[in-house]
């Protein structure tokens, strides 16, 4: 997912941007972004991730190319002026929004940050990754035989999870629905992709496979980049990525 993001980033940029990354958490991608002759302003809920962030950043070298690290809302940006953006990464908060009006807000707020015809890179996750997520997990498992759980998944996109400690309030998309939703709020989509692409399970594979071969590591991965955004994948993957600009 990762580097597959990266690899979206790199061909969708201008040079020497400045970027809100909104939900970045511990600053992965700020950092990456900042490597990258980016200018970043990095945004979470959780003040322990954004500590984590300024720790990682401090240690990366790179806090002359970060202009802020402050705790927000995605669905609140008041703390910024319109237009103040020329790329918006939300690489997290979506999923994390399962009521509609809370999804319409944050998406209106990113596209009042964001300049005409900047950048949005949102993350998404598909309804099926729920439920296979639940599957794969011995103690949260026996939900597959509640069908109050399924229809609300299937039907509702929502996934709520009672074990304290797990994730939950989560949101999944129809893939057929997700450049409509943008289109709505005045994008343009650029491309939708399987962040993970076609390897599923098998990333382990690949990490042993880029330490011992990497010849042939980049040929996968220029694989799985090639074949993302084919259409017959993307309700199985794990992540969706959005990449539009704003009209």
């Amino acid at each position: 997912e990762f580097a597959i993001t990266c690899h979206m980033l790199n061909k969708y940029l201008q040079p020497n941007s400045r970027i809100l990354d909104i939900g970045g958490g511990p600053g992965r991608y700020s950092i990456w972004l900042t490597k990258h002759d980016h200018r970043v302003v990095l945004s979470d809920l959780s003040p322990q991730l954004l500590s984590i962030a300024r720790t990682k950043i401090d240690q990366a070298g790179v806090s002359a190319s970060v202009e802020e690290i402050i705790e927000a809302d995605a669905c609140d940006l008041s703390h910024w002026n319109d237009n103040s953006f020329d790329a918006v990464l939300s690489l997290g908060p979506f999923y994390h929004l399962p009521e509609s009006r809370d999804r319409n807000q944050a998406i209106t707020e990113l596209r009042r940050v964001l300049r005409p015809d900047g950048l949005a890179f949102v993350s998404l996750m598909p309804r099926y990754a729920f439920l296979r997520r639940t599957m794969a997990i011995p103690d949260e498992r026996h939900r597959m035989a509640q069908p109050e759980f399924i229809s609300r998944v299937l039907e509702q996109g929502i996934f709520i999870n009672d074990i304290p400690g797990r994730f939950t309030y989560g949101y999944g998309v129809q893939p057929e629905e997700v450049t409509s939703f943008f289109e709505q709020h005045g994008f343009t989509v650029l491309t939708l992709l399987a962040a993970e692409g076609i390897i599923g399970s098998i990333q382990r594979s690949l990490y042993e496979m880029e330490k011992n071969d990497p010849a042939t590591y980049q040929a996968v991965l220029d694989v799985i980049i090639r074949t993302a955004s084919d259409p017959s994948i993307l309700g199985m993957a794990a992540h969706l990525l959005y990449i539009g600009k704003r009209d």
